[in-house]
C-alpha cells in the first residue's frame, strides 16, 4: 500500500510540476527529473533504482523513432557527421580531460581515461528529445548532433572494452577479434531482418486487428536492442538501427503514431530516475565543486565541437556545439562501473554524477534559447533549411481509398495537382499501392500521422469515408493539429450534415443532392476551387 501511495504521489507531482512549467513554456523532461529529486527525499534513491532498466526503454524507443526518419541510404549521406566530426569529437574531447585529470587533478592514468571518456559522451535522450520535438533534427545543425550523437553510441563499445582491459588485463587481440565477429554477426542479422521485418508486419497487419500490429511493433524494436546488447552494442543503437530498416517503410508513419505515447510514458520516467539519483547531502556538500565542474566540462566540450565544425556554418557550428555540451547519461553508467572496479571512490563518483545530472537538467534550457543565442553571437540571422521526411507542400491530403477516393485521387493526379493519400485498410493500400498511388499505410485520426504528411501545409483534407464516427474523428484530429484547415466530408443525408454542424468543415456533400455518378466530379471542383481561392 506504502508503494501504491509514493506512486500516486509521484504522478500528483510530475503533473503539477509540468502544468506549471509548461506555462512557463519549459519542457517537461524538467518536471519528471525534478519529481525525482523531490520523491527521493522521502522515500529515499533505492526505489527508483528498480525502475532503472525500465526506464531504458524510454531510450529505446526514441532511438527506435528517430531511427525511422533516417534510411540505411541517408546515413551513408551522414557518413561525414558520424564517422569524421563523430570521431574528432570524441578523442579530441577525451584526450583533453584525460590530460587535466592526469597533470592538473593528479589521477591515476587509467581512472583519468575512464573519466575523460565518460564525460566525451553528451546525453541522447533529452537532444534528441527536442529536436525531435521542435523539428530541429531536419536541420543542418539537427543532423550533425544526430551524427555525433550517433558515433558517440558507436564509442560506448571500446569504452567497456577499456574499462574491461584496465580491470582484468585481458589481451587487447583476444577482444578485438571478438568484437569483429560479434560486429560481423550484427550486421548479418540486420541484413536478413531488412528482409524479414516488413513481411512480418504485412503479416500482423493482415490481421486487421490494431492490437496484433502494436505487438509486432513492440516485438520488433525490444528484439532488436536485445540482439544488438547480445552482441556487445548499447540497446539504444539496437533500436536505431531496427528503425532505420523500416524507414523506408509504407508502415513507418503508422508505427511512430503508434508508439509515440510508450516513447514519451517511459521518456518522463527515465528523467525521473535521473531527478532520483540527485543526492541533496552531496550536492550542498560540494556545491562550488559541482558547479565548476559543470562549467568547465561544458564550455570544454563546446569549444571543442565549435573547433570541430568550424570549416562549416559559424552559426550552425555554433549551435551544434551548445546542444552536444551536456553530459550524457551514460556517463552515469561509466561512473558506477569505476567505483565498482575501484578506479574512483565513492564521494568523486557521486560529484560526477551529479555534475552529469546538473548539465542534463541545464540542456533543455539551452536547446530551446539556441535560435536566440545565435542570434546575438552572428548578428545577421541565417534561415537553415530543413529536410522534410515527406516534402510536400500546398498538396491535398485524401483520407480513404474507398470508390470516392479513387475517383477523387484520378482527377486529382490527371490534373496535375500534388495529393497524399492516408489509408488504414490493408486491402485498399496495397490495390492504392498497385495503381501507383503516394499512399502511407496509417490511420488518418491519428496526429502523428496527419503531422507525417505535413497536414499543416496542405491546401484541403479529403474525408472520403461513410461512416460518420471517422469523420468527426478525423475532423477533430487534423483541426488539433492545423485549427484552419479546409476540411471536405461527404455525409449520407440532412440528419449526418446537421450532426457535424459543431465541426468547421468547409464543404459537406451529401449523396441524395447529387448522382453518385457525378460525386467524384463535383468534389474535384470543390476542391479546385479552394485551391484557387488560396
Amino acid at each position: 500500500m506504502e508503494e501504491v501511495i509514493v506512486f500516486i504521489l509521484t504522478i500528483l507531482i510530475a503533473s503539477i510540476l509540468n502544468i506549471l512549467l509548461k506555462k512557463l513554456d519549459l519542457p517537461t523532461a524538467i518536471g519528471y527529473i525534478f519529481t525525482g529529486v523531490i520523491i527521493s527525499q522521502f522515500v529515499g534513491g533505492d526505489g527508483a533504482k528498480e525502475l532503472e532498466h525500465l526506464s531504458e526503454l524510454g531510450i529505446i524507443f526514441l532511438m527506435f523513432t528517430i531511427g525511422l526518419e533516417f534510411s540505411f541510404n541517408e546515413l551513408k549521406v551522414m557518413k561525414k557527421q558520424v564517422l569524421l566530426y563523430g570521431s574528432l569529437q570524441v578523442l579530441i574531447t577525451a584526450t583533453i580531460f584525460a590530460v587535466i585529470a592526469k597533470f592538473l587533478l593528479g589521477f591515476e592514468q587509467k581512472s583519468a581515461i575512464i573519466i575523460a571518456s565518460a564525460l566525451a559522451l553528451s546525453s541522447t535522450a533529452i537532444v534528441l528529445k527536442m529536436l525531435n520535438e521542435n523539428g530541429d533534427i531536419h536541420a543542418g545543425y539537427g543532423r550533425k548532433v544526430l551524427g555525433i550523437l550517433l558515433f558517440q553510441d558507436l564509442a560506448v563499445i571500446p569504452i567497456l572494452i577499456l574499462i574491461d582491459v584496465f580491470t582484468k588485463d585481458v589481451e587487447v587481440t583476444t577482444l578485438l577479434l571478438n568484437t569483429s565477429g560479434h560486429m560481423l554477426m550484427f550486421f548479418v542479422l540486420l541484413f536478413v531482418g531488412k528482409f524479414g521485418i516488413d513481411k512480418y508486419l504485412d503479416f500482423s497487419v493482415k490481421s486487421q486487428n490494431q492490437e496484433i500490429f502494436l505487438l509486432a511493433i513492440l516485438f520488433t524494436v525490444l528484439a532488436s536492442a536485445e540482439v544488438a546488447h547480445l552482441f556487445g552494442f548499447s540497446y539504444s543503437l539496437g533500436a536505431f538501427f531496427a528503425g532505420m530498416l523500416l524507414a523506408e517503410s509504407h508502415y513507418k508513419y503508422q508505427i511512430e503514431a503508434d508508439l509515440s505515447p510508450f516513447r514519451d510514458l517511459f521518456l518522463g520516467l527515465f528523467f525521473f530516475v535521473v531527478g532520483s539519483g540527485i543526492d541533496v547531502g552531496i550536492v550542498v556538500k560540494n556545491f562550488a565543486i559541482i558547479l565548476v565542474l559543470v562549467v568547465v566540462v561544458m564550455a570544454i566540450k563546446s569549444a571543442v565541437i565549435f573547433g570541430v565544425l568550424f570549416f562549416n556554418q559559424k552559426r550552425t557550428a555554433f549551435k551544434s556545439a551548445l546542444a552536444l555540451s551536456q553530459i550524457g547519461e551514460f556517463a552515469l553508467a561509466i561512473f558506477v562501473l569505476a567505483q565498482n572496479n575501484h578506479f574512483i571512490n565513492q564521494e568523486l563518483s557521486n560529484i560526477l554524477a551529479t555534475a552529469t545530472i546538473f548539465s542534463m537538467i541545464l540542456t533543455p534550457f539551452i536547446i530551446k534559447n539556441l535560435t536566440r543565442l545565435a542570434d546575438t553571437v552572428f548578428k545577421e540571422p541565417i534561415l537553415e533549411n530543413k529536410i522534410s521526411s515527406v516534402g510536400f507542400k500546398n498538396h491535398v491530403v485524401v483520407c480513404g481509398y474507398g470508390p470516392l477516393g479513387r475517383k477523387v485521387t484520378n482527377s486529382l493526379k490527371q490534373n496535375g495537382f500534388d495529393f497524399v493519400l492516408i489509408e488504414h485498410d490493408l486491402k485498399l493500400y496495397q490495390e492504392a499501392l498497385e495503381d501507383n498511388q503516394p499512399v502511407f499505410f496509417g490511420n488518418a485520426a491519428q496526429r502523428a500521422v496527419l503531422e507525417s504528411v505535413n497536414i499543416k501545409n496542405a491546401t484541403a483534407v479529403l474525408i472520403t469515408f461513410h461512416n460518420l464516427e471517422k469523420i468527426r474523428l478525423i475532423s477533430q484530429a487534423v483541426l488539433d493539429v492545423s485549427p484552419n484547415a479546409h476540411i471536405v466530408a461527404r455525409v449520407r443525408g440532412k440528419e449526418e450534415q446537421n450532426a457535424l454542424k459543431d465541426y468547421p468543415i468547409d464543404i459537406v456533400l451529401t449523396v441524395d443532392t447529387l448522382a453518385d455518378k457525378m460525386l467524384g466530379e463535383l468534389f474535384y471542383c470543390q476542391i479546385s476551387e479552394k485551391i484557387d481561392k488560396s
